[in-house]
């Protein structure tokens, strides 16, 4: 099959097999006319990195349903975004996805840039996401390249370089794919194909319309594709988190700066994150207890383990560098993930809250 045709087959399967997402127009809108809604678009694109789809979902008809277009967004209290976005990871994305509304509504007048080089100029937005914005809003021949695109073409052009070191090499090939008529169709056909027929692990190639052009499956490799160097171990941080409440149920937070893992969001106190055992660094005078167990957490980088004190704090406890949070404005919803965890474990300290 010439580029062409497999591009060709693969459009004819997504006509037919294309996802439904609450983002997404689909194959038969597009052929009514109906056109793609930027903002929908590179939200979706901003909360899918690194996240699933399933995850996904809930957190984008939230978002739509509060701030149904950029200039919603853009006017939101930074907080209340922060404390919607909790559970999704990647805080700097929140924090980028704030100040990249605030330069669309402010600067383009509410409206995406439609090329992918003008997009590439807004506060996180990378090359990825422009391409998919570019290709899926706007028809600009991008090429959009994600995990299922880069496993579908190592497969089709049966590329062995292991990754990340084949990225170029992939990005390339699936340039080549590219078309100029429907790329955005095409790049949510490359991704809907990766996600449901050429997944990870045992690919369902009897049923994927490229098998005629499958290198990899024509040698029986297509299950060991793409090929990945050998993964460095990560290593290990240790931290305290101190959880302290007063009797009327007001709780002692801190936010986070806004640089850094969890930036601008509301947490526990604590110390710093180390290999090495940190030295205690309580945020007021009492009497702390060590929690039942501890929090343990995975980032990008290293994994977590803290340490969890708890504290029934005096009345006239000073909040320091932090705030207290009454019982009936805190929710452990808004946390963080790490941080609910580690109220969930301090728990137990306060019974009778």
């Amino acid at each position: 099959m010439r580029d062409g045709e497999i591009g060709a087959a693969l459009l004819d399967w997504y006509g037919r097999h294309a996802r439904v997402m609450p983002w997404r127009v689909g194959p038969e809108e597009r052929r009514a006319g109906i056109r793609p809604d930027p903002y929908r678009v590179w939200l979706s694109e901003v909360m899918l990195q690194q996240t699933t789809v399933a995850a996904v979902r809930a957190y984008f008809h939230r978002f739509t349903e509060r701030w149904p277009d950029v200039a919603a967004l853009a006017a939101a209290e930074d907080g209340e975004v922060m404390a919607e976005w909790a559970g999704l990871g990647y805080y700097a994305r929140a924090r980028n996805l704030l100040k990249c509304a605030r330069v669309v509504a402010g600067d383009h007048g509410g409206a995406f840039p439609a090329a992918r080089d003008a997009l590439l100029s807004l506060p996180g937005i990378g090359p990825y996401t422009a391409a998919a914005i570019a290709a899926i809003a706007h028809d600009e021949a991008a090429t959009v390249v994600d995990g299922n695109v880069e496993r579908v073409v190592a497969r089709l052009f049966a590329v062995e370089t292991p990754l990340p070191a084949a990225k170029a090499e992939l990005t390339a090939l699936a340039a080549r794919l590219t078309p100029a008529d429907r790329p955005g169709d095409h790049a949510q056909a490359m991704m809907d194909l990766g996600a449901t027929i050429c997944t990870p692990r045992t690919p369902a190639c009897g049923l994927c319309p490229l098998r005629p052009a499958c290198k990899a499956e024509h040698r029986g490799i297509a299950a060991d594709l793409p090929r990945k160097a050998p993964k460095v171990p990560k290593p290990v941080r240790r931290g305290i988190a101190y959880v302290g409440r007063r009797a009327d149920g007001a709780v002692l937070l801190e936010r986070r700066p806004d640089k850094g893992l969890l930036g601008g969001m509301l947490g526990w106190p604590g110390t710093g994150w180390a290999e090495a055992a940190p030295a205690p660094a309580p945020p007021a005078q009492a009497d702390w207890r060590g929690a039942a167990g501890e929090v343990r957490h995975t980032f990008t980088h290293f994994h977590l383990i803290l340490s969890v004190m708890t504290a029934r704090l005096p009345d006239d406890t000073p909040a320091g560098t932090g705030l207290f949070l009454s019982r009936a404005a805190f929710r452990p919803s808004d946390l963080p993930t790490l941080m609910r965890k580690v109220h969930d474990i301090a728990a137990a300290a306060f019974p009778d809250d």
